[in-house]
């Protein structure tokens, strides 16, 4: 056995010959770097590693240094300073290392000799990145555009720093809780050989152990045409742990190999005859004649010596007795690995909707990283410094990057832990925000430009700056808190923008900036062109909604209900619900309250129906004049837990459809995938937790359908749902819970703070859209996106300098509608990274699933920019010439399939 990972091509050979037709570049050979295997004999490949959180028990500050060992011994600068010294020591000794934000501010602080010393350690292959992104990102509540992101600053270090032997050719997400099949569907397109993981659900870890299916080959996408997100798999046989008996950390108690003949405890003989058994039951469960074995765990290594020094006798020793191996056949995926549970009562679906306002925080962020880079790009040399100073994205990117981490954005870290990484969000947004204002001012030439809210609070007249960083037209509803008692709205070409008192609709072009001044007076009219909701007069609830253009009426219903959080204290199960799971202690939910007291609101722009259900449930039903949502904007806290019950709230949607226990959630925001109420696919599932075991993540849409309708719903930031009566969708709001769900993290996710004493309060949107199954794509897939990516405001105050530029656009004419710019930002000084995707899934629209071509001369060049180097569908990189330079450029076409970035 050899202590190296697995080179895929020696994995299994029936999956290397599947994959053999696949595209992809090759940038180094490793086998050179690789243990010699025998293809008559079982190799076990032992994989020395640690799992480095970029936050979780302690922020990333106090891992990286080793601060608050009270908490948990850990320091991640220790790790590495000790892995290296003790592979320096044998040429035979490997490493795998999967964090690069700790690496990257570890590589800073180390000396010449030592970066050339590292470098030669990964060249060599003795030291090698695994998937290779800024952190291991959850596969749940991330939206696959920050995925994309920090996955990219991750990669990109790497490769500016090693080189093609720094690149990593195996994804590698053993902690996550659950498994998205869009992450697998990227992690292919972006060329990696294989993915390993180690969660998984234990009905399903069970079969697929009795069916040596452990091994498969992850076909992640129903529109790319394969092998394109087609992914070797490997599911992990110890979760990321070391075999039982063999962990020499220093956090372990395991006995070392005692291995001189004359000690009394000499145990070499009982150490391997143990290391055999265990290997040879692994090779049962497993198709092929090479299993792996990952040596290590949370925060290992710290001393390396240990470690080694066992692994070497072990792997001496081992060798002198092998064994032999066993036939390849390798099943296929389709689907994705949620829910996950590890025991029949275990259900990890709580994450989805933990720390609510840490996830709509996130959400808002990366909208903001978007546009902050955006108009790094569009302000060019401006963008960088200016009359408040000089910043860029750089610190908000890291902020987004580390906030992807599956202990994050997920909402199970302990609670000082989620401060910090909204503490970096905010920093990312001050300098974000220096450099917005500055390239705003360079764009409009206006002398004077803030983000700031409060002086719509007390001046009389003002102009408001909009800037869309979508492609493509919309219209989007502006509101703002004013003093007065009346104001004028006047657009870019100083004709009145119709308005009310309240709110205000601003229309503008993608990629623009557009100003509009408000001055006194109040219009008022009526609502009502596409959508019509009816409520029920003596409860106050939604009756029905219609969709006026295509004649579609459902009954709806909607209302807030709360489940009561299990205590652990049941003859069932002692399982509490806690931040990463979800139990109920019955099916049957609390109504909060069966009628609803309100009031209501109609003017020209907007219609509201304001509702009061509790002191601790609020609501706005809202429509737009020309919308083609419905908006339900609802506010729940503080939970009130006096009554020592801890609550998961949920809203329900009730119809008339007939979805037959069938609906539809998005993976990351990207492709959809069928939901059915228990089952799953790829085994027959004994379900025993009738609602926490038919909850899956929402991260930006779900829906249910019958033939005639669909009832779609878009929400504001990643949430848990799902539909257990027909007809019927609900989602998990918000939670308060009172008992650690003893899952690591050790506090119950029971929010407070000086702001919310008596507990959080959330407030977010979901917006409803009600179409024909085979139209209805149409208006969800643009609508997410601009749910995501929102339009940022900014004000001036006075009156404007006669040389004021009023309107502004970066594009020369809007993408097509299937067409959506995922990425705009500076690469480097003279290089721009544009990436551009089709935005349908393959089926889902008449209209727009079809390629596109896209003229990049005529329809997507930035004005100020040239594209020179086409890379391939992927990546356009652009450089920077001069302002204002015309377009040259040889090939003018672009093809973009379904999802192709």
């Amino acid at each position: 056995c050899g202590n190296g990972t697995t080179p895929p091509g020696q994995k299994t050979g029936g999956a290397e010959r599947m994959r053999a037709d696949r595209a992809m570049p090759t940038f180094r050979t490793p086998l050179k770097s690789c243990h010699a295997t025998m293809p008559n004999m079982l190799n076990v490949h032992l994989v020395p590693h640690t799992h480095d959180d970029v936050g979780w028990l302690k922020t990333v500050d106090q891992y990286y240094y080793g601060d608050r060992n009270d908490i948990q011994h850990a320091g991640v600068q220790y790790i590495l300073d000790s892995v290296v010294d003790q592979l320096l020591k044998n040429p035979d000794r490997r490493f795998i290392y999967v964090e690069t934000a700790f690496f990257f501010r570890w590589w800073k602080q180390q000396s010449d000799g030592m970066r050339q010393t590292v470098k030669q350690l990964v060249n060599e292959g003795r030291l090698e990145f695994v998937n290779g992104g800024w952190c291991m990102s959850d596969e749940a509540t991330t939206h696959y555009s920050a995925v994309i992101d920090q996955m990219t600053m991750g990669l990109r270090f790497l490769n500016e720093t090693f080189g093609p032997c720094g690149r990593p050719r195996v994804a590698w997400h053993i902690d996550p809780f659950g498994h998205a099949r869009e992450h697998a569907s990227m992690f292919a397109q972006m060329g990696y050989d294989g993915f390993f993981f180690g969660r998984l659900d234990y009905q399903d870890r069970d079969r697929r152990r009795t069916d040596k299916d452990q091994e498969l080959l992850w076909r992640a996408s129903d529109s790319l045409t394969p092998p394109m997100a087609d992914l070797f798999t490997g599911i992990l046989p110890n979760g990321y742990n070391p075999p039982d008996g063999f962990c020499w950390d220093q956090s372990c108690d395991d006995p070392p190999i005692r291995d001189d003949p004359d000690l009394e405890d000499y145990n070499v003989d009982d150490v391997v005859n143990r290391f055999l058994m265990i290997a040879s039951g692994q090779s049962l469960v497993y198709k092929t004649n090479h299993i792996i074995m990952t040596m290590g765990s949370d925060f290992q290594y710290e001393n390396a010596n240990l470690w080694y020094k066992n692994l070497d006798k072990l792997i001496h020793y081992v060798n002198a007795r092998q064994a032999n191996g066993s036939k390849v056949n390798v099943q296929m995926r389709l689907d994705d690995f949620f829910p996950y549970a590890d025991n029949a009562h275990n259900f990890w679906t709580g994450y989805f909707t933990s720390r609510p306002a840490l996830k709509r925080y996130e959400r808002l962020s990366n909208s903001y990283l978007q546009t902050c880079n955006q108009l790094e790009v569009l302000g060019g040399p401006f963008s960088g410094s200016g009359p408040f100073g000089h910043d860029d994205s750089w610190t908000m990117r890291r902020a987004m990057a580390v906030a992807q981490h599956h202990d994050a954005v997920s909402g199970t870290e302990k609670q000082h832990v989620a401060n910090d990484y909204a503490r970096r969000l905010a920093d990312g947004w001050q300098h974000c925000r220096m450099s917005c204002s500055v390239t705003t001012i360079s764009l409009s030439l206006s002398l004077s430009l803030s983000l700031s809210l409060s002086l719509s609070l007390s001046l009389p007249q003002f102009s408001v700056n909009v800037y869309n960083p979508l492609a493509r037209p919309v219209t989007w509803p502006v509101r703002l808190p004013v003093n007065g008692t009346a104001y004028t709205v006047l657009d870019a070409n100083g004709k009145p923008v119709d308005s009310q008192l309240y709110i205000a609709i601003f229309k503008f072009d993608k990629l623009m900036i557009v100003k509009y001044h408000l001055i006194d007076a109040v219009i008022l009219r009526l609502f009502g062109e596409f959508l019509r909701a009816t409520f029920d007069p003596d409860t106050g609830l939604l009756s029905s909604l219609s969709n006026l253009e295509t004649k579609q009426t459902i009954r709806l219903t909607q209302n807030f209900y709360w489940y009561n959080a299990s205590d652990g204290n049941s003859s069932v199960s002692n399982q509490p619900s806690g931040a990463y799971i979800f139990r109920p202690n019955s099916s049957t939910p609390f109504v909060i309250s069966r009628t609803a007291k309100t009031e209501s609101l109609q003017t020209s722009v907007v219609q509201e129906v304001r509702q009061w259900f509790s002191p601790w449930v609020s609501q706005v039903v809202r429509l737009y004049a020309d919308s083609r949502a419905l908006e339900l904007e609802w506010t729940v806290g503080p939970l009130p837990v006096d009554d020592d019950l801890g609550k998961e709230v949920i809203t329900r949607l009730d119809t008339s459809i007939d979805s037959s226990g069938i609906f539809y959630t998005d993976s990351n925001g990207r492709e959809v995938l069928q939901r059915k109420k228990d089952f799953r696919p790829t085994w027959d599932l004994e379900q025993t937790e009738p609602i926490a075991g038919n909850y899956y993540p929402i991260n930006s849409r779900a829906y249910i359908k019958d033939d005639v309708n669909q009832l779609t719903v878009v929400t504001d930031r990643s949430q848990g749902g799902g539909s257990i009566q027909n007809g019927s969708l609900e989602i998990m709001l918000h939670r308060r819970l009172l008992y650690d769900d003893v899952r690591g993290v050790g506090e119950p996710l029971n929010e407070t703070s000086d702001v919310f004493p008596e507990g959080l309060v959330a407030r977010g949107r979901l917006l409803l859209t009600l179409d024909r199954p085979q139209s209805a794509a149409d208006t969800h897939r643009p609508l997410a996106q601009e749910v995501v990516l929102q339009p940022l405001l900014t004000f001036t105050s006075g009156d404007l300098h006669p040389n004021t530029r009023l309107e502004f656009s970066g594009l020369q004419d809007a993408l097509p509608p299937a067409v959506h710019l995922l990425t705009l930002s500076q690469w480097g000084e003279d290089s721009v990274l544009l990436r551009l995707e089709h935005q349908y899934q393959s089926g889902e629209s008449k209209q727009h699933t079809q390629p596109v071509t896209v003229n990049l001369q005529r329809r997507l060049i930035l004005t100020y920019f040239s594209v020179l180097i086409l890379l391939n569908y992927f990546l356009l990189l652009i450089r920077l010439r001069k302002q204002f330079e015309d377009i040259t450029l040889d090939s003018t076409d672009l093809t973009l399939s379904h999802f192709m970035q």
